[in-house]
């Protein structure tokens, strides 16, 4: 490709795709790190951090999907409307640097999932080497491993608009709440979560392992308790456990069936 544009979150896939393209590419690598409301400002420090030690280039950038009605209404394509704002300030950015391309860090197993944000990469152009070439989340991680990358077992993440079921209007306020609640979570040594916003319910998702950590220690009143002063009036936790991507469920439910009765 000669020279890249990389959409950099500094999480477990971009950060793999950033450490291959800079040691294949050299200096002819630039990441574009977006700030936003739906974004932990933590993790934009984190990411500029990694940038830092692997020696890539980088810039950041303000998105401006609140201003797009189509994104705070937050139908089921939310994401397209996400990633069309995004990436379409990123191909603005490789044109003015004569940057031939752009790319992501999907991985092959994101295909399984529900992504409408994929439509638009495929509209823009934007390549995803990751997913053209069959890498696993698995396989990232290993690699990433053998590479002494330090995301090697980074918890997964998505933005935080994720949290919030399609059709509930996003605001700021919630996008914080869950941010808050899942800084707090953090801070007592859970890893793999998610705060999932129901209105007046919170739902959070731990991995199963970690669900048992709740009894100990009077966890479950200081969750309780933190979560009540955030403005919920019900604090639950799914006994699923950790399911990423969990908001699109009955999505995808409804596709299979469709696929199911659809005799073509």
């Amino acid at each position: 490709m000669g020279t890249v544009l990389i959409a950099f979150s500094g999480g477990v896939d971009s950060t793999f795709l950033i450490k291959v393209a800079k040691d294949t590419l050299d200096d002819n690598v630039l990441a574009v790190i977006a700030q936003s409301p739906t974004y932990p400002e933590n993790e934009v420090r984190v990411a500029e951090a990694m940038c830092e030690a692997l020696g890539v280039k980088r810039k950041l950038i303000q998105t401006d999907e609140f201003s797009d009605e189509n994104f705070v209404s937050n139908p089921k394509e939310r994401c397209y409307f996400c990633k069309k704002e995004l990436f379409s300030k990123l191909l603005q950015i490789a044109k003015d640097n004569n940057i031939p391309y752009v790319l992501d860090g999907s991985n092959f197993g994101d295909m399984s999932d529900y992504r409408p944000g994929t439509q638009a990469k495929k509209e823009l152009g934007v390549r995803s080497p990751l997913m053209e070439l069959g890498f696993t989340k698995e396989d990232i991680r290993k690699y990433s491993k053998e590479l002494n990358l330090p995301t090697w077992d980074k918890p997964s993440y998505a933005c935080l608009a994720s949290r919030i079921p399609y059709g509930t209007r996003i605001t700021q306020e919630i996008l914080q709440k869950v941010e808050q609640g899942e800084k707090f979570l953090k801070s007592l040594g859970f890893k793999q979560l998610r705060v999932r916003h129901h209105d007046s319910i919170v739902r959070i998702e731990l991995d199963k392992e970690s669900i048992v950590k709740l009894l100990q220690d009077g966890l479950m009143d200081k969750i309780s308790k933190k979560f009540e002063d955030l403005g919920y009036l019900y604090v639950t936790i799914d006994l699923k456990g950790f399911q990423s991507g969990s908001m699109n469920l009955p999505i995808l439910g409804a596709v299979e069936d469709q696929i199911e009765t659809d005799p073509h």
